[in-house]
């Protein structure tokens, strides 16, 4: 589909062509944006009742200085359009030297940010990474759990300025680390998005498709240990319940589940516990989410299913399969996963009878799934993948389309509203996270591999008003 069809040409919140257009040619940055670039996102709601933060303006990033002696200044340029009164830094890019000497791993994908002293942050990223990539991880000097694995993690610290202090391998020896999420114990999941073995590729020494803890308040390489009883399937994201410990598990599959981890030991998921599938209340087959008639804010009773055998050979049913002879529901293609509002958000990226993905909520206390959002056309949203949850309890969502991405809010009312679109290239937004106190966005460019610090220029949580 042409960007044409696939960004109509006017504004949203009220704002037409002309309007858009005046405002922006009144920026000096123009001149060099792609008409294309102009496109603004259909939101559902939008016109109606004014939710988001208004029209977005391509922007220089606030780091450029540093940015002009990247890659022969091709970066010093618009990076990202965000709304009005908004700023942003670019850091920690593919290539750059870290700061214990290797070089930052191409695929920036799923993160996290901590809490650090002072005006500090702690993220940690995921790198979406395969086998022997001259782009991934290839430090021999710190532990891997495959020394053919390339994916794995690092943990950046940046300051109030949105400016990078450090940055460092913390995770190696993995393979296609796609997402994953924080714990309230403060510490990482990353999330394998692969099944591959040995006798698939004879590079590798290990099985793959596991879930790996980093933790955040140590400036090491994390012991690379497969948490083997969370699964062995297509991960992608997970989610933690503070109150259990449970952990919510998706699947990238077009046949995959919705999984629950319940650990034997709040906060110590080595120790084991229970691997779980959703089944809709009364199931008496397999549903389909996607085309099943569920309707937006219908609350659906569920309940769950054991798994035997949670980490299988590829000879064996796999945790899918298992799931399903019990009647566990399927979630095209789930990924994105988050804890906020007492809920537990996860997405289909290819969800919903049009193929464009839906977002589900959970509620662990009442045991009610719900659908939240579900697209209708690339034009109101294109694939979301990754998910947050702003302070005021805003949804944020990645794009992962055919064209010209962004980061689509999704107001408490239920509305959508573009947030950020991606200037520097066609592909994919990762890894939105919010800092602790609000007042940071963070977010991952995968093409290029660049991290984003979006904030507001008068300082103040970023929340709708």
């Amino acid at each position: 589909m042409t960007n044409v069809s696939r960004r109509h040409f006017f504004g949203f919140m009220g704002v037409g062509a002309g309007a858009l257009m005046a405002s922006a040619c009144g920026s000096s940055s123009v001149a060099t944006a792609p008409l294309d670039n102009f496109y603004t996102k259909v939101s559902l709601g939008v016109n109606a009742n004014g939710s988001g933060f208004g029209p977005l303006i391509p922007k220089l990033p606030d780091n450029l200085d540093e940015l002009a002696e990247i890659r022969r200044g091709t970066l010093a340029k618009e990076l990202l359009a965000l709304p009005e009164g908004f700023k942003y830094t670019a850091i920690s890019i593919t290539g750059q030297r870290m700061s214990d000497r290797d070089r930052v791993p191409s695929s920036h994908d799923g993160m996290a940010c901590f809490p650090a002293l002072g005006d500090r942050y702690i993220l940690v990223r995921n790198h979406e990474v395969t086998v022997y990539s001259p782009l991934g991880i290839v430090r021999t000097s710190v532990p891997k759990y495959d020394n053919a694995g390339y994916g794995g993690t690092t943990t950046l610290v940046v300051d109030g300025e949105g400016r990078l202090n450090r940055d460092f391998v913390s995770l190696a020896g993995t393979i296609r680390n796609c997402a994953g999420g924080p714990t309230p114990w403060q510490s990482w999941l990353s999330c394998e998005e692969t099944l591959v073995t040995p006798a698939v590729n004879p590079r590798l020494s290990q099985k793959h498709g596991y879930v790996f803890e980093v933790p955040v308040g140590t400036f090491a390489t994390a012991d690379p240990v497969p948490l083997r009883a969370m699964g062995r399937f297509n991960h992608e994201a997970v989610a933690v319940d503070p109150q259990t410990g449970y952990v919510y598990e998706t699947e990238d599959d077009s046949q995959g589940c919705f999984y629950r981890f319940r650990a034997n030991v709040w906060g110590d998921l080595k120790a084991g516990g229970v691997l779980e599938a959703l089944r809709p209340v009364g199931a008496t087959e397999v549903i389909n989410t996607s085309t099943a008639p569920f309707a937006k804010g219908e609350p659906i009773p569920v309940e769950w299913v054991e798994i035997e055998d949670p980490d299988p050979d590829a000879d064996q049913p796999s945790v899918a399969q298992q799931a399903q002879a019990q009647n566990a529901a399927i979630f095209r293609r789930g990924e994105g996963a988050w804890y906020g509002n007492r809920l537990v958000y996860f997405v289909c990226t290819s969800g919903g009878l049009a193929g464009q993905g839906q977002v589900w909520s959970y509620d662990p206390a009442a045991q009610i799934l719900t659908k939240v959002v579900e697209s209708t056309s690339e034009s109101e949203l294109d694939n979301p993948d990754n998910i947050t949850v702003g302070p005021d309890g805003s949804l944020y969502l990645c794009e992962d389309g055919d064209d010209i991405q962004f980061v689509v809010g999704v107001s408490p009312a239920g509305d959508l509203f573009p947030f950020a679109q991606n200037l520097a290239d066609q592909r994919e937004f990762a890894g939105a996270c919010f800092s602790p106190d609000g007042k940071k966005l963070f977010f991952n460019g995968q093409g290029i591999g660049i991290t984003y610090c979006v904030w507001r220029e008068d300082d103040q949580p970023i929340i709708l008003s």
